[in-house]
């Protein structure tokens, strides 16, 4: 099933990858009710017409409507974006009603560290999609070309998704592979913070790309070990995301290691960059621990984990990584 021409597309969460989704499904033909939690600043949006906030520069359409209420915003509709950091996912999937489609934008994990599309399975959602890709919010809002990936296990959501939000700016892949996708977006996050750290030591390129390669070995290895498709590692959602993430400006995650490796990110204030979540700090330690209670070898999230909870140093992560037994470059 298509998404209509004309029909709106609700956008639940006004960050700056909630707005530029907002934008890009306006480009593709759709009016989008765009729902801010807080009254002021879904007031302030609808006024202004810019997310100064979040994505100064990118105007609001006129298709683009703001709204602070959460039934208001999905009334009528067939499925929603869910474009909250994963912390908020729970809150706000428990006001939806259960017949929507959901589609999860966020790249962490639930609160008890499993995958955000059980936890939605679990309040009782049965059409679920994740949406996932390399795509900086900063690029996708001004209309530079983009890629992205729609992952379903019901085939007829991810193609209404898919006809919601491509256009000449934007293409969009359909997927069965959720727990790939998903997934592939939840561990770039924790390589992207190792290549900020290194970039805040100065480490150079050589030290950057062996990390990027390496990192991406490692997810795969933990991808397929929780049932995804190994072609999705080296997909859009795996090694495009990874290489979008550990290289650009753009980059909460690279730019929070880096700032952690300089000494002047606020660690004990929250995981956030620039007023922004930087997902991969609460994902490292989740990680971290699973991999200890399961037995399996995550070398990047372990140094990037005890970085992030002060336990080592920038230094010491480095070294961990370094000073590993030598061994074959392909196990097997």
């Amino acid at each position: 099933m298509g998404v209509r021409v004309g029909l709106r597309v609700p956008v639940l969460g006004a960050g700056g990858w909630g707005t530029a989704l907002a934008v890009a499904a306006t480009r593709a033909g759709h009016p989008v009710t765009l729902w801010a939690r807080r009254p002021d600043f879904a007031a302030r949006l609808a006024e202004v017409r810019e997310n100064r906030e979040y994505l100064p520069g990118v105007a609001l359409p006129d298709g683009v409507k703001v709204t602070p209420d959460l039934g208001r915003a999905v009334e009528g509709s067939d499925f929603a974006l869910v474009v909250v950091p994963s912390v908020g996912v729970p809150d706000l999937l428990a006001g939806l009603p259960r017949d929507l489609g959901v589609v999860l934008c966020a790249k962490g994990l639930a609160p008890d560290g499993g995958r955000l599309t059980d936890l939605a399975r679990a309040l009782g959602f049965t059409r679920v999609a994740v949406l996932s890709g390399p795509n900086h919010a900063e690029e996708v809002g001004r209309g530079l070309p983009a890629a992205t990936v729609v992952a379903s296990a019901d085939p007829g959501l991810a193609e209404a998704v898919q006809s919601a939000l491509v256009s000449p700016a934007l293409r969009v892949y359909t997927s069965r592979d959720e727990v790939g996708v998903e997934l592939g977006g939840v561990l770039k996050n924790v390589i992207a913070l190792a290549a900020g750290l290194g970039d805040g030591l100065r480490l150079g390129d050589n030290a950057k790309a062996a990390l990027i390669t390496r990192g991406l070995r490692e997810m795969s290895r933990y991808l397929v070990s929780q049932g995804a498709h190994e072609d999705t590692v080296y997909g859009l959602s795996g090694l495009g995301d990874l290489v979008a993430t550990a290289t650009s400006r753009h980059s909460r995650n690279r730019a929070a290691g880096e700032a952690i490796a300089r000494g002047d990110h606020p660690l004990n204030n929250g995981p956030a960059q620039g007023g922004k979540v930087v997902e991969g700090l609460r994902t490292a330690g989740l990680l971290d621990a699973w991999a200890t209670a399961h037995g399996h070898d995550l070398p990047i999230v372990r140094a990037v984990a005890r970085v992030a909870s002060g336990e080592w140093t920038p230094d010491v992560g480095i070294a961990s990584l370094m000073g590993r037994d030598a061994k074959p470059e392909l196990e097997g």
